[in-house]
Parts: structure tokens; C-alpha cells; sequence
């Protein structure tokens, strides 16, 4: 990490529960498209097979869906809690269920819906069902990287941190990325009160544009730099500000939507630096 450390001893670790989610849909069924279409698409929620870390954002018929497992809870303060307080990297383990013990990770934060996502292999999935519990060591929240305090971090593990391959170099945190994004594709999200959950959307409706920014490449678990971007304290433009996300959902139809990006790194002026490495992906760092 080449003289970045962060307030690790400082980072409360706290157990959080979720159960699988069910798939939702509302009964008007149809979801209107950019260009006017309706269609009847998988949406958000589950456990998803064949949609993983890794993939292409654009592979599938689907909007909005969600990579691996979906959690939430009934109580809404306690959904808030694990929604919040489960951070990307984070160890997660099946405590109930014909998979009771099976290990994974969390992989993100998806807003509207509030969900919790997880990583976990794909024979521990087949064991997997709706209302299983999973038990997350969540710590991340608060972190602080000592040598830099004017950004902010959220929603980020230390086991994350160590992977990324951050460096310090000429007062700037400098750190691999799979793509860069300039503001104006930034859309539904824009506005909310913080970014230390849920995720906030690169909009597609414009493919040229997004084939010319090297969008059209995006995988789940992409780390994406976000230009004129400030997440610090909601989700808005500013000159000069840079947000480090990643990638969370699949591409959307509705207009204003598209994948979606949870924050990790934020700062209101030009401190954050990235580079193109098209390996810069959770499924890559983590080895699934």
C-alpha cells in the first residue's frame, strides 16, 4: 500500500443478519424502456445462478438484477443496520439451511430496494433458499486512511483496502480502475442524503457515449472512477471531486438507470488518481 494505512485497530467489528430475499415484482409486470418498449424482465432480488462477479453488466435479459445472493430483513431498522453497516469485502456465512456454513463475501449495496449482496460459490448456492439466514462480520464503516484525511471512505472492508492496490504519490491516493466515468452519464441516485449505502446509477440510454468512455466493458464487481463526482455527503456534482466505486447491478432499461455504483473513496478536490487495469475487479481480487 506504499505509506497508506488506515484506522484499522479503530474498526468495530459487529454481527449483522440477513435472510434471502424473495424476488419482487409489482403486478403491473411491465417495465417501460428508454425507447418505449415494455417488457417482462427478471429484476432484483434471490439467489441468481447463472449472474455473477465477473460478468458483463450487459450479458443478460434482465433489469436490475443482482449478482449472487440478495439479502434483506422484515424489520426496517433492522435492514437499515445490515444494509449500512455491511461493507464490501466483509466475510459472510449461511448460519441456516441445507447450506448452513458456507463462506462468502459481500459484494454490494443496492439502493430503492435496500438489498444486501453476497458472493458465494455456485455448489453452496444449489443448497441456498429463500429466508435463509446469512451472518456478516461487518466492519468498514468509519475507516479513515491516516495519511489522507481529506478523503472519505465508506462502505469498504479492510480485507478490500488491502487488495486494491492503493499508493501514495505526490499527495494523491493513486489506484487501478476498470474504467472512468464522466458526470453527466451519473443518474438515478443523484440527490440522496448519503452514499454510505446503496448505489447510484451509470445511465446506458446513450450507447455511443458509453462505447466512447469504454463503459460498454463493465463487470459486476468493476472498480470505476467517478469524474466531477462528490458522494461525501450524498450524491451530487462538484468540479474537481472524485468518488472510486464499484459496480453492483446489471444494466437497466428504465430511463435514468443503468448499472449501478456503491462509493468506496471520495473526495471533493482532485486527490484520487486511476489508472486503467482491466483486472481491477472483486472477482479478480478476491480469486472466484
Amino acid at each position: 500500500m506504499s505509506g497508506l494505512t488506515i484506522n484499522r485497530d479503530r474498526l468495530v467489528i459487529q454481527s449483522v443478519v440477513g435472510r434471502i430475499h424473495h424476488p419482487t415484482m409489482t403486478a403491473a409486470l411491465y417495465r417501460h424502456s428508454h425507447n418505449g418498449e415494455s417488457r417482462v424482465l427478471p429484476g432484483v432480488g434471490g439467489i441468481t445462478y447463472n449472474v455473477k462477479i465477473g460478468d458483463s453488466v450487459y450479458a443478460m435479459e434482465c433489469d436490475h438484477v443482482e449478482p449472487g445472493v440478495s439479502l434483506k430483513n422484515a424489520d426496517d431498522k433492522e435492514n437499515v443496520a445490515l444494509h449500512t453497516l455491511a461493507c464490501i469485502g466483509n466475510p459472510a456465512q449461511v448460519i441456516t439451511g441445507e447450506a448452513k456454513g458456507a463462506k462468502g463475501f459481500v459484494t454490494g449495496t443496492h439502493g430503492g430496494i435496500d438489498h444486501t449482496l453476497c458472493y458465494f460459490a455456485p455448489e453452496d448456492l444449489d443448497k441456498m433458499a429463500p429466508d435463509d439466514k446469512i451472518l456478516i462480520r461487518a466492519q468498514g464503516q468509519g475507516m479513515r486512511i491516516n495519511e489522507l484525511p481529506d478523503i472519505f471512505v465508506m462502505n469498504m472492508a479492510p480485507e478490500l483496502f488491502d487488495k486494491l492496490g492503493c499508493t501514495l504519490k505526490d499527495g494523491k491516493l493513486v489506484l487501478p480502475v476498470a474504467a472512468k466515468c464522466p458526470a453527466h452519464l451519473m443518474g438515478s441516485g443523484i440527490g440522496s442524503s448519503t452514499a454510505h449505502n446503496g448505489d447510484y446509477d451509470i445511465m446506458t440510454a446513450d450507447w455511443d457515449e458509453i462505447v466512447k468512455h469504454g463503459l460498454d466493458k463493465l463487470r459486476y464487481g468493476d472498480i470505476v472512477l467517478l469524474e466531477n463526482c462528490d458522494t461525501s455527503h450524498g450524491r451530487g456534482f462538484l468540479t474537481g471531486a472524485v468518488t472510486i466505486g464499484i459496480v453492483v447491478h446489471s444494466d437497466c432499461t428504465v430511463m435514468g438507470h443503468g448499472p449501478g455504483v456503491t462509493t468506496l473513496i471520495t473526495a471533493k478536490t482532485p486527490i484520487i488518481e486511476g489508472y486503467i487495469d482491466s483486472k481491477a475487479n472483486l472477482a479478480d481480487y478476491f480469486g472466484v
